[in-house]
């Protein structure tokens, strides 16, 4: 790690202790948290949660690495300028490419169940370049700190293995990363679980299905303390206003980072009032959008439409405001004129809806008849704002694309309530993703749903036991579909229990209220899944005949030696 940041941190901590607040440093805007003010707690909290959540969503997840250049690159003056700031590894990997690193959802999608429908999916506040050993390392493993002795995984930044007692919630291992960076994370999963506390988790390792407080216990035990070891750094602070200027809105825990206390820890019941000096009362404000940030359309057909959209909100704004396409900031006038590729739905917003709540989406439809890059800009008047507001609008205009046929190939990793979907990569197609349909027949009854996969291959982990699927792929590129695949058959019912041989020796025997478990060596990773495929019981290591209390039905043990599931029955 780098002196220049350790360095940073040290003076922060200072001035955090004599301030109580580090968000001073930054360039915080005026009114931004004036809705939050004076509350308190779940209100607070879902105060944020508004303020927060309606912001402009990235171009698309492809596109991530060339924003990662503005927030994740180490700074000029910095010995690693040029170099990717990468927090889950200390390979030099150098940002003119992407080679070796990962897209990091550091709050795992799966946790939400991967969809992109939410704008979590491509949210710059905790997506980070990683390195890809490090990152297929932790999979979705819930921060913790791991046993010294139980490691699994160490690249010196990166920690994976069994937790200490009291964390994990459950897990079968945990994510420990560097101390240099365990509030970078806390604070990423304090700005998670208030952004999106109107998601359903699916995985509950360290947050349930409720509002307030969201995060569980343990959890909230571990984020604060490391929240306060590791306080806001500088490149935090720089982080946090290029993702401003990139989608309009902010991690209020770098901002003002008593917060986490006043929501979760010493300063409960207390009424929160942000630090910094507002507008004075009663003046035009425009919070979002911000001056000269960019909307990035991405890459698009030629012919096809791709929009985004662009949020508005603001207080005491006098009139309509007016929204007009010009040519880009700076531009000479013999320069090719591409305001024609751009349309805004609208060319007049009510006041009333911008300054409301929920505050107003402009959506911006970019339609190229040319292959090239195209750029405009969109201005902002009027409404009782004093001058106008530009934001640069940029696209890229690629050839209609060919797509091959592929196969599917056979599952893998197949259990009674899972198994891994695989299929060729098409021959010199670039695609961005790919769309798997599986087809679920049970009881003489079939549904299908669509599924997305960013590789060839999709892990499916909610299957009934004994129950039989299929599924098919189509490639997807700017928009357009290959045919689909050849349709593959997965038999869940033909899953039987391992025989207790010599090559196999993990068995079981009946037991009055539970199982007792039969091997010729110790047993590590000792994990229990009940017929839904959740985890009920987690048990570091067996010997022979160790006895294993559960209710009446049918479970599924694994360990770390035997992956292939156990089936075993508690009749009585």
């Amino acid at each position: 790690m780098s002196k220049f940041l350790t360095g940073h941190r040290a003076w922060l901590s200072i001035v955090a202790s004599l301030l109580g607040v580090v968000g001073a440093v930054a360039a915080i805007p005026a009114s931004y948290y004036r809705s939050a003010s004076g509350k308190k707690d779940a209100e607070l909290k879902t105060a944020l949660h508004q303020i927060l959540y309606n912001h402009k969503e990235v171009s698309s997840y492809q596109d991530l690495p060339n924003y990662f250049r503005r927030t994740d690159v180490y700074p000029p003056g910095n010995e690693r300028y040029g170099q990717w700031w990468d927090m889950y590894g200390n390979i030099p990997l150098y940002s003119n490419t992407f080679w070796g690193l990962h897209r990091e959802h550091s709050f795992p999608k799966s946790w939400w169940g991967g969809s992109d429908a939410t704008p979590a999916y491509v949210d710059l506040n905790h997506l980070y370049p990683a390195e890809a050993a490090a990152n297929m390392a932790k999979s979705n493993y819930p921060l913790g700190v791991a046993q010294p002795s139980k490691l699994e995984f160490d690249n010196g930044v990166t920690r994976v293995g069994y937790p200490i007692v009291g964390q994990g919630g459950g897990a079968a291992k945990v994510f420990e990363p560097d101390d240099e960076y365990k509030g970078d994370f806390a604070r990423t999963y304090f700005y998670m679980v208030t952004c999106y506390q109107n998601l359903t988790w699916r995985y509950t390792y360290m947050v349930s299905n409720n509002t307030y407080p969201t995060l569980a216990d343990w959890a909230i035990r571990m984020l604060l303390q490391w929240h306060r070891d590791d306080p806001v750094s500088q490149k935090e602070i720089d982080r946090n206003e290029q993702i401003y200027n990139i989608q309009a809105n902010r991690n209020p825990f770098i901002d003002y980072p008593e917060l986490a206390d006043y929501i979760w820890g010493t300063r409960k019941g207390q009424p929160w009032f942000p630090g910094s000096a507002t507008e004075p009362a009663g003046d035009p404000i425009l919070d979002t959008p911000v001056q000269d940030m960019t909307m990035e359309f991405g890459q698009t057909a030629v012919g096809k439409t791709n929009t985004a959209s662009l949020f508005f909100h603001g207080e005491n704004l006098t009139g309509t405001l007016t929204v007009t396409v010009t040519r880009p900031k700076g531009q000479a006038p013999d320069a090719p004129d591409y305001r024609q590729f751009f349309t805004p739905a609208e060319s007049a917003i009510s006041a009333s809806v911008v300054c409301s709540d929920g505050g107003y989406w402009l959506r911006v439809a970019y339609t190229p008849t040319e292959v090239g890059t195209h750029e405009a800009r969109l201005v902002i008047s009027d409404g009782g704002l004093p001058g106008s507001r530009g934001v640069a609008l940029k696209g890229e205009a690629l050839p209609v694309p060919t797509l091959h046929t592929f196969r599917a190939l056979s599952p893998t990793d197949i259990t009674p309530t899972s198994y891994m979907a695989n299929w060729e990569v098409p021959a010199d197609d670039v695609v961005d993703y790919y769309i798997v349909t599986r087809t679920v027949i049970n009881n003489g009854t079939s549904a299908s749903q669509e599924l997305l996969a960013e590789n060839n291959e999709l892990e499916i982990t909610d299957c009934e036991p004994g129950s039989r699927e299929s599924y098919h792929v189509r490639s997807v590129r700017l928009g357009y579909e290959s045919l689909p695949s050849n349709e593959v058959f997965v038999d869940l019912a033909g899953m039987q229990s391992p025989d207790i041989t010599v090559d196999n020796p993990l068995g079981w025997a009946f037991m009055s209220g539970g199982v007792r478990l039969v091997c010729t060596a110790p047993h590590t990773g000792v994990r229990v899944f009940d017929a839904m495929g959740r985890l009920v019981r987690l048990i570091p290591e067996i010997d022979n005949n160790t006895e294993i209390p559960l209710p009446l039905g049918a479970y599924f043990i694994t360990t770390d030696s035997q992956p292939t599931p156990l089936r075993v029955l508690v009749k009585e």
